[in-house]
């Protein structure tokens, strides 16, 4: 059934501006997302502000339909003051979680549009020593709320020996800060050497280091994607020259449905659970708020009495119960007490009685 209906899968890119995100997703997935883009000089730049934008696009590989969404975010880290620059990011993300949790909580669940953010490849700069200020504070701002896959990019400006050290470096500060990247799942004890070896160097590869094209270039009698220098050609299909291929296997072939399952089953799940937490408060809340006004006639919170208060007039009330219990079974033990003489002597003296007032009565007449 999934095959037939096909893959949803929202792919967000992020990262500041000249570091090759367009070419990359073009790379990615054969297409030309960006043809229609603008680029801004530096002035423009200096007044811009963050923005979301997105692309759809179906691709079709081997019978399978995917509908993939691109969420790209220009004018990040471009401005002169970057402050909170990733709020409108994090925002976006929460947006889409909103609208999830409206329709899932509406009348018709059949047919809800996914549009919650499956993945972000944040973007690297290779110039620099590990990460920047501006990266870990982007990823500590969201690595609870989307899955996080770091990339190196424009790798092809480092030496081998350059890449291996910044790589090492960068998952250094990436623990040393606490940032919570994507994890890949460790593979089951009965899967083969082979795919384990893979999934070693799969998890090795982060921050995956990364070459973008769009050109075809002629390189040995063969004709492939690259970029041409003076020097050689870098192919960008070939992962000795880079991890281009190792991070499109993963993002399309091997752990697409991971990605969905984690943003499902954690992030959605967090969001999910703290919009319930303060729907709770909120009718508690105004629910005591009723309550209060429906007794006392204000809004004013009443005094709470002190614990010691309490006992000490619970006390007294018992005492004046015990003394009222005592008192209405007083006359009864003294009635079984007396003997059967007793109560008739009491006959007696009660028939005397009537007879001296029947007498007095007579006198008067």
């Amino acid at each position: 059934k999934s095959v037939k209906k096909g893959f949803d899968f929202t792919l967000m890119v992020a990262g500041e501006s000249g570091l090759g995100k367009s070419t990359l997703v073009n790379s990615l997935f054969l297409t030309d997302l960006y043809k229609d883009r603008k680029l801004l000089n530096a002035e423009e730049r200096i007044t811009q502000t963050v923005e979301i934008t997105k692309h759809t696009v179906d691709i079709e590989e081997k019978g399978v339909k995917l509908k993939l969404t691109i969420v790209d975010t220009p004018g990040f880290g471009d401005a002169v003051n970057n402050t909170e620059c990733w709020k409108s990011v994090a925002d976006y993300i929460d947006q889409q979680f909103e609208q999830y949790f409206r329709d899932e909580s509406g009348l018709n669940r059949k047919n809800i549009q996914d549009n919650r953010v499956h993945c972000c490849l944040y973007f690297i700069s290779p110039f620099g020593h590990g990460l920047r200020p501006l990266d870990v504070e982007f990823m500590k701002a969201l690595h609870e709320k989307v899955n996080i896959v770091p990339v190196l990019a424009k790798a092809d400006t480092l030496t081998p020996s350059e890449v291996k050290k910044k790589k090492m470096k960068i998952r250094e500060e990436i623990e040393q800060y606490g940032i919570k990247i994507y994890q890949f799942p460790d593979c089951d004890s009965d899967e083969d050497e082979e795919f384990k070896q893979q999934d070693l160097e799969l998890k090795e590869s982060i921050p995956f280091a990364v070459i973008g094209s769009n050109t075809v270039v002629e390189a040995k009698g063969k004709r492939v994607r690259g970029r041409l220098y003076p020097w050689g050609i870098v192919e960008v299909e070939n992962s000795a020259h880079c991890d281009f291929v190792k991070l499109r296997n993963m993002l399309v072939r091997t752990h697409m449905q991971d990605l969905k399952d984690v943003t499902r089953e954690t992030h959605y799940e967090n969001y999910r659970a703290q919009c319930i937490q303060s729907m709770t408060r909120m009718v508690v809340k105004e629910r005591n708020r009723n309550k209060l006004t429906r007794e006392s006639g204000t809004d004013f919170p009443i005094p709470l009495v002190t614990g010691g208060t309490d006992s000490e007039t619970e006390k007294l009330i018992r005492e004046k119960d015990d003394e009222v219990r005592s008192a209405d079974h007083e006359p009864e033990s003294h009635q079984q007490q007396r003997g059967p003489e007793q109560r008739g002597d009491h006959s007696c003296d009660q028939h005397e009685s009537e007879t001296q007032s029947r007498q007095l009565e007579d006198q008067a007449v």
